[in-house]
């Protein structure tokens, strides 16, 4: 196995190219190179070594590169908020603008579809859709139904890409309007109820009480005001609130996760951050933060009550963000 070493000495940090192997039954580490103590370089040295040494491990090592030289960019910053994990939703973010949104038109489609079947797969299976990754895979992009699957699975699916390319191209602000159509079109033959429910829900497995049909305009009235109002609050911060506030409220008969998801991402894009995948392995986890949110009221903000979600969503983002976006 070959990787690459961080040496810190001081407030400097010294990179190695080094290499383990299993010898009877022992690990033998040694150093193939020095890379010297310049993240912007690091490529430099590696194109120099031979091809042998490096080509299985090429990918893990740009990772490790790249994810590297924007964490460092995003600790020379100075944030007004801080919350764990925000130095690599920072790094995400600045690579995300100098490289990721920089790129020719046809290949950000590309790089963004593979990264929409993950996302589709994940927010789907939360709610229970059968239908696995390869099979999502085979669907999206080969257009290769799976068997023994419903057409509402499927549907699922399909809309839920569908919709993140549309709001990928919109520049809206989010309004009743907005979020009824949003609703709308990720439950396109699925689920003919549109618009507010008329009636009342028990969402199961909750420890909270939905609004009451009554009220949901003048909730939702309240959670727009709210999200108005507080504009400069980090972008991470804002979109897991408006998403816990939005669930909690659960405005429709069904696909409220699917909705409030795809509102979070919507929230990020607008801002220039990039979109999270959260996992369907994290699926208790995620549920457990949303709870946590529970205690704080609807028109109020505190970071206690939030701190599980926006670290949770915080990891989310950092975990899948270089397997999905690295150039």
């Amino acid at each position: 196995m070959v990787y690459i070493y961080k040496k810190r000495i001081g407030k400097k940090d010294y990179y190695y190219l080094r290499a383990s192997v299993k010898q009877k039954q022992k690990l033998i580490t040694k150093d193939i190179a020095y890379l010297g103590d310049d993240p912007e370089k690091i490529y430099e040295k590696l194109e120099a070594l031979p091809q042998k040494e490096i080509r299985k491990s090429y990918h893990k090592l740009k990772r490790f590169i790249e994810s590297d030289y924007y964490l460092k960019k995003a600790e020379e910053q100075n944030h007004d908020i801080e919350f764990d994990g925000i130095n690599e939703v920072e790094a995400c973010r600045i690579h995300w603008r100098s490289k990721v949104l920089r790129l020719d038109e046809k290949t950000l489609h590309e790089t963004l579809r593979n990264f929409v079947i993950e996302l589709t797969y994940n927010t789907t299976s939360i709610e229970g859709n059968t239908i696995t990754l390869k099979e999502a895979h085979r669907l999206l992009a080969e257009n290769l139904t799976p068997k023994n699957r419903t057409l509402r699975e499927i549907y699922d699916i399909k809309n839920t890409e569908n919709v993140f390319f549309e709001l990928w191209k919109e520049k809206e602000d989010l309004t009743h309007e907005f979020i009824i159509e949003l609703h709308k079109s990720l439950l396109k033959n699925i689920d003919e109820r549109t618009g507010y429910r008329t009636g009342d829900v028990r969402v199961f497995r909750s420890s909270f009480k939905s609004t009451p049909h009554q009220f949901i305009a003048a909730d939702m009235d309240a959670l727009l005001q709210w999200y108005k109002e507080n504009q400069d609050i980090h972008p991470l911060i804002l979109a897991c609130v408006f998403h816990h506030k939005f669930e909690k409220i659960h405005p429709f008969f069904d696909g409220n996760g699917r909705t409030g998801r795809m509102l979070m991402n919507y929230i990020l894009m607008q801002r220039r951050y990039p979109p999270i995948i959260h996992q369907k392995k994290h699926r208790t986890e995620y549920l457990d933060a949303l709870q946590d949110a529970d205690k704080c009221p609807l028109g109020k903000y505190d970071k206690k009550s939030y701190e599980k979600l926006v670290e949770l969503s915080s990891f989310f983002m950092q975990d899948k963000y270089w397997d999905n976006f690295l150039i």
